[in-house]
């Protein structure tokens, strides 16, 4: 008799699992057809019909729902499977009223945490949370149970004292609380004025932090007190300790014979350098030679800062912690003591100077036939401001004329180049002020890079990008040496998704295909809406459309650029990722081991977070300064363009200054308006009266309120 065979089991199609598991891996998350497919990398009709049948299919199982027309999201009875534990990880993000979101990656959304639950935690610090059970068609919420990490202990604000008792009462408006201070912890800080308190103690039954004074900036309104506030805001010092300056003034400013002998000489070679007018430290320089046989070698010398600034010494570790140079309105706080950033380390004209080099051998096309890295002296013939630079490049005359235009002519092919290959020309406008002597703005412009910027920007990337490939790019199975990389990851597909439906609305188009032909589609937009009313929305959008670049030992290229490899290694005056890879290369050219992954890769999360921290710092300098700009200005009228919609209210940017509003919904009489998030507009519920992003309107400046830097607007007419 046959021995019985067991049925085998039920084969689960492998398409149906990757389908399933894009909702298992994210169970809170919403996916329509078009994104499962490009989760699943699809692209033909036939294949998006497939999805389309499985999705169906694991409806009907009830392995998913439909949330919304044509949107489906993890049945609510898998998600507790999916969900591994109850308790995650994140970072707060307070609001003024005292609720918060906790940010986490392990989660497909934020966490909403009420304001009695946030178990005293505030804005940045990284907690653990515990996820309360999800009801239908609610967001997640949790209660935060501990505080792994505080982001800040120190917080700059306004004293109110009494005879009794005193508080800080905070700028940020993203602290919820104020910090009660003892009047014996006051320290000399008198009511009305501003001064830093460092949180000492928090009881547990206390809805109210204890603190002391540590310093007295001064007098709100006064300048230089407003922008230390600023840099004490995103924790960047005011002033370097006095060891660090100890050490920096023992450091030699002479260069010795025996280190001469070491190095590739370039003093008799055409050297100059191309900076902003008002800039002193030159940490870039370009030198130009004929060769033979019509080959150009174009040497870009970067100040070899590495040389004076030893690891592990006051001033490294002093750089490291600040990360960067940070530029706001009126000053500049270096990363390096002055002596090293402005005098020793600066590539000034006239004077001797230790370089680490990139040196390019080039035809007339600007194809790169050899390539050398070291370290040289230099000395400057001569240091030029884009403006002089940019009169030669249009017609005029100047000193050095011929080199500059050949320079000129090689950058332009390198960008044509690099725009053929994939590079995406996102541009930008920076605001600037002209102030009086107590820094009160008295004026402002826009500042517009031109073909000098450009000279400089793409022999700078030239450099950063073969660095990079130097270090990173290896042939067979030999494992790529340990580098800090500056890279760009692709956007994230819904995000895209967004904006290309966005732009059909408006009657614009993209293709998404490649990434090649996204950054041709990117680049024929900007020239399509160029001068048009809709393009500072647009870039606007297209800007937050894209990932945030950051530093990493994990290499993934630049998406933005179009590189594979790419570091930065041409500013270590102000960056100290730049100084990291100056230390890196020379090891390797020694034939060193080179780094510790993990270690590294920490030191680049520190460095990508302090950029975050001044990007956020100048942000702030500017629109201080902007407010105080209009601070005399109030009941005058402007015309502007809707540069943001929100449920509180239309964000209007003003032509010419850029100084950016609010016009509050409430204020808006002539109707109720609600927001219509999808479409970036607000609408009238009676009358259907719309204002869409980017529509110009004229306004009145109805209030302005310094200490929140907060310009509020009234609607006149749309235009």
């Amino acid at each position: 008799m046959p021995k019985s065979r067991k049925k085998p089991p039920a084969r689960v199609n492998p398409f149906l699992k990757a389908v399933l598991a894009i909702f298992t891996n994210n169970p809170r998350k919403g996916y329509n057809l078009r994104q499962v497919a490009a989760q699943l990398g699809i692209q033909d009709k036939a294949s998006r019909e497939l999805v389309s049948n499985l999705l169906y299919d694991l409806e009907n199982r009830k392995e998913i729902i439909r949330i919304q027309h044509g949107k489906y999201q993890l049945h609510p009875s898998k998600v507790a499977a999916a969900v591994v534990s109850t308790v995650i990880t994140g970072t707060v993000d307070m609001k003024n009223t005292g609720k918060a979101y906790v940010i986490t990656e392990e989660l497909g959304e934020d966490v909403y945490i009420a304001a009695n639950n946030t178990n005293h935690a505030l804005n940045g610090d990284k907690v653990r949370v515990r996820l309360f059970p999800k009801r239908q068609e609610r967001k997640i919420e949790g209660q935060i149970i501990e505080i792994l990490e505080r982001a800040k202990t120190h917080f700059v604000g306004v004293i109110h004292a009494t005879q009794k008792y005193a508080f800080l009462i905070p700028d940020n408006p993203n602290m919820p609380v104020d910090i009660f201070i003892p009047l014996e912890k006051l320290h000399g800080a008198a009511n009305g004025m501003k001064a830093i308190a460092r949180i000492t103690d928090w009881p547990r039954e206390s809805n109210t932090p204890f603190g002391e004074i540590t310093d007295v900036l001064g007098k709100p309104g006064d300048n230089d007190v407003e922008m230390n506030s600023i840099l004490v805001e995103y924790d960047f010092p005011v002033r370097f300790p006095d060891s660090v300056e100890k050490e920096a003034m023992s450091l030699p400013a002479g260069i010795t014979d025996q280190e001469i002998q070491q190095r590739r000489d370039f003093r008799n070679t055409l050297t100059i350098t191309i900076d902003p007018e008002d800039a002193k430290d030159f940490d870039d320089a370009l030198s130009l030679k004929k060769l033979e046989n019509g080959i150009w070698e174009v040497g870009v010398h970067i100040a070899d800062v590495s040389w004076y600034v030893r690891p592990g010494s006051k001033i490294d570790t002093e750089a490291f912690e600040r990360g960067t140079s940070v530029y706001l309105v009126d000053r500049t706080i270096p990363m390096l003591p002055e002596k090293l950033s402005n005098n020793v380390c600066s590539l000034r004209p006239k004077e001797d100077k230790l370089c680490f080099s990139a040196v390019f051998h080039l035809d007339n096309e600007a194809h790169v036939l050899r390539e050398w890295f070291g370290k040289t002296i230099i000395n400057s013939d001569r240091r030029f401001n884009y403006e002089e630079v940019q009169k030669m490049i249009e017609g005029g005359d100047g000193e050095f004329k011929d080199e500059i235009m050949i320079l000129h002519q090689l950058a332009s092919k390198l960008r044509q180049e690099r725009f053929g290959k994939g590079s995406i020309d996102f541009r930008s406008e920076e605001v600037k002020f002209r102030l009086d002597e107590k820094g009160k703005p008295i004026d402002t412009y826009i500042k517009v890079n031109k073909e000098s910027n450009w000279l400089i920007e793409d022999f700078m990337l030239l450099a950063n990008r073969r660095v990079a490939e130097k270090i990173g790019f290896v042939k067979g199975k030999v494992k790529p040496r340990i580098f800090v990389y500056r890279i760009h990851d692709k956007p994230s597909t819904e995000k895209l998704q967004n904006f290309v439906e966005f732009l059909g609305k408006l009657g614009y188009s993209i293709r998404a295909s490649s990434r090649k032909t996204l950054a041709q589609s990117f680049n024929q937009l900007f020239k399509d809406i160029e001068g048009k009313g809709e393009e500072n929305m647009i870039e606007t959008i297209a800007i937050r459309t894209m990932a945030k670049a950051k530093y990493s030992t994990k290499n993934i290229g630049h998406y933005g650029l179009g590189f594979e490899f790419y570091s930065h290694f041409t500013s270590p005056i102000r960056r100290y990722p730049d100084l990291m890879a100056h230390r890196l290369l020379f090891d390797y050219m020694k034939g060193a081991p080179g780094a510790e992954e993990e270690i590294l890769e920490e030191k680049c999360v520190h460095s990508s977070l302090m950029e975050r921290k001044a990007e956020e710092a100048e942000r702030a300098s500017v629109k201080y300064k902007q407010a105080e700009y209009l601070a005399d200005k109030i009941g005058q009228e402007f015309n502007g363009l809707i540069s943001g919609v929100s449920k509180w209210g239309i964000y209007v940017e003003l032509e010419g200054n850029k100084c950016e509003g609010m016009v509050s919904l409430r204020n808006m009489q002539d109707d109720f308006y609600y927001l219509d998030e999808e479409n970036y507009r607000v609408i009238g519920s009676r009358y259907g009266k719309e204002y869409q992003l980017g529509n110009p309107v004229r306004i009145k400046v109805k209030s302005i309120d310094l200490s929140k830097k907060q310009m509020d607007f009234e609607l006149v007419e749309t235009l």
